[in-house]
């Protein structure tokens, strides 16, 4: 049984952009290369992957014009150097990306496919072996953590929002990544959501849509997805600890 994982990281991440940039439509650097420490954050999040022993391929997506570069800043990091990385170029939106990486694999019905967002560089080896141990006994499975805050659901409204009820917490888990599904699984419900034109938010929301059982094993609050600036200064304080 192998266990492969795909990072869809060819977002234009203009959240964590400049004001300046923002305005121009031209982000000074795609959030998932911005250094964290002297280091890309994708970099980052590849080492936790390269450290599994049970992962064998790693499969990147890209954009086109940063597969060259990239590919050389691999051959430089020796913590890489020990697992087979593929790149692919993506597509505009993570679904499409994962989607081209799909293509590409090569896989047994009942091997594991991880998906990670390259940007969560502070997930730990003992979360992706647990999401692993799920798929393995589930077949699907997600990371995950309760919510803290109370959830109110709002109807939109012109002026702002309208709390029309309170969503019990117990029932809600805020979704992480890796999420990881048997090969089979995750091919069939890519397939059935191309078909109908469907767009979900992640690999899970694919899943729900066909019926198929989701299990949350626990994530961690420091399993941060770096989107914003405020991210990012988070992000450097857990680097530094």
């Amino acid at each position: 049984m192998k266990v492969i994982v795909i990072i869809p990281a060819a977002g234009l991440g203009t959240r964590m952009a400049p004001p300046a940039a923002a305005k121009n439509k031209k982000p000074k650097a795609s959030k998932q290369f911005t250094e964290l420490g002297g280091t890309p954050i994708l970099i980052h999040t590849l080492r936790k992957f390269a450290w599994v022993e049970e992962v064998s391929q790693i499969w990147i997506a890209l954009r086109e014009n940063e597969m060259e570069g990239f590919r050389a800043r691999l051959q430089q990091d020796k913590d890489l150097a020990k697992k087979s990385i593929e790149l692919v170029v993506g597509g505009e939106h993570r679904q499409q990306s994962v989607e081209q990486a799909l293509k590409r694999i090569s896989a047994d019905a009942d091997d594991i496919v991880l998906v990670h967002d390259a940007v969560r560089p502070f997930v730990t080896t003992e979360i992706i072996t647990e999401v692993i141990e799920a798929v393995k006994k589930y077949g699907a499975a997600i990371a995950g953590i309760p919510a803290i805050d109370t959830v109110k659901q709002v109807e939109r409204t012109a002026e702002g929002a309208l709390i029309k009820s309170t969503i019990p917490r117990a029932q809600i888990v805020l979704a992480q990544t890796p999420q990881g599904f048997r090969y089979s699984i995750l091919k069939k419900i890519f397939e059935e959501a191309a078909n109908d034109g469907f767009a979900g938010t992640d690999e899970a929301s694919l899943a729900e849509r066909s019926g198929v059982d989701v299990a949350v094993v626990m994530g961690s609050p420091r399993n941060i997805k770096i989107t914003t600036p405020a991210d990012m200064e988070l992000a450097e304080f857990y680097l530094e600890k």
